[in-house]
């Protein structure tokens, strides 16, 4: 009887052993396992971090390229489609300096933007001109312009009739903005097209950021008016014309046939912002109420 026993008592020990040993292998198992996952959720981690971090990094630098500052209210976006958008502000005394023309001198001031008047064929058309004269000469320091009526180019009898039909077309909705009979005013000097992109200003010319109001700057300026000729954050990035305010800038974004246009004193202070890459092209075409300072459209030479 004795005997059987102790076989009994030493076929639990093998027993014991055995299981004792799997457990320690579960044990050993799930170490490795959470080691695994934990290892795991660690890289996950930094990749969310430096994931984060470049995200982060990424709309600083958007941001800062886009002169968005916290202080810029944005009146007209690239994307959107405007009709006939106007603000009004109070008249400086700017013109009071100057000789006054009834019905024409501005005692309504403000700002205008549309993107209905020109096509975008037809500012397309006048950029392809802009590309070709200006691709005979420019500054070296970023900002070039092309005088239409310095006499150095000829565009032709096609860039003259598309001129001119432009030309009215802002004319006339300038009028009808600040209620004055469109035939009052008189096309002035300097009409020109622009070219900016980010190349490093060589001389003072090339600064074209600085604030002013062309009032001041061209004397004959009564109501000025912009055509952009190509599009923000597609063709360039920055470049977009502030009005300056206390406080705070209320900004255009350019895009292909968008007129932007304003009287032209001291209410309407502004500035282009630095481009920082791409090209950026315009046309200015300006007002005077003073025919002394009128001129013609280009002339098919």
């Amino acid at each position: 009887m004795a005997p059987l026993r102790r076989g009994g008592a030493k076929g639990n020990q093998g027993g014991t052993s055995a299981g004792t040993e799997l457990a320690q292998s579960r044990r050993l198992d799930s170490i490795k396992k959470n080691r695994v996952h934990h290892e795991s959720q660690r890289k996950w981690l930094k990749i969310s971090f430096w994931g984060s971090s470049g995200l982060l990094a990424s709309l600083l630098l958007w941001s800062f390229l886009n002169g968005d500052d916290g202080v810029t209210e944005v009146l007209a976006h690239h994307n959107e489609i405007l009709q006939n958008k106007f603000i009004e502000v109070i008249c400086s005394k700017d013109y009071d300096s100057h000789k006054r023309f009834e019905g024409c001198t501005p005692r309504k001031c403000g700002r205008g933007i549309t993107d209905i008047i020109i096509t975008r064929e037809e500012a397309q058309q006048l950029r392809r001109i802009a590309e070709k004269g200006l691709s005979l000469g420019g500054s070296e320091g970023g900002a070039s312009i092309l005088d239409l009526h310095s006499g150095a180019l000829s565009f032709g009898k096609h860039f003259v009739n598309l001129y001119s039909d432009v030309r009215q077309k802002i004319q006339h909705a300038i009028g009808q903005a600040f209620d004055i009979n469109f035939s009052s005013m008189y096309l002035t000097k300097p009409t020109f097209f622009s070219r900016i992109n980010s190349t490093e200003a060589k001389t003072t010319h090339d600064e074209y950021w600085h604030p002013h109001i062309d009032k001041v700057t061209y004397g004959s300026f009564d109501y000025t008016s912009l055509l952009y000729l190509s599009d923000y954050m597609e063709d360039f990035g920055g470049g977009r014309f502030m009005f300056m305010e206390e406080g705070f800038n209320k900004t255009v974004e350019p895009k292909v046939g968008r007129v932007s246009f304003f009287t032209s004193g001291s209410e309407n202070l502004h500035q282009v912002e630095k481009v920082h890459w791409g090209t950026r092209y315009a046309i200015t075409i300006s007002f005077t109420c003073n025919p002394d300072h009128g001129i013609g459209d280009p002339a098919y030479l």
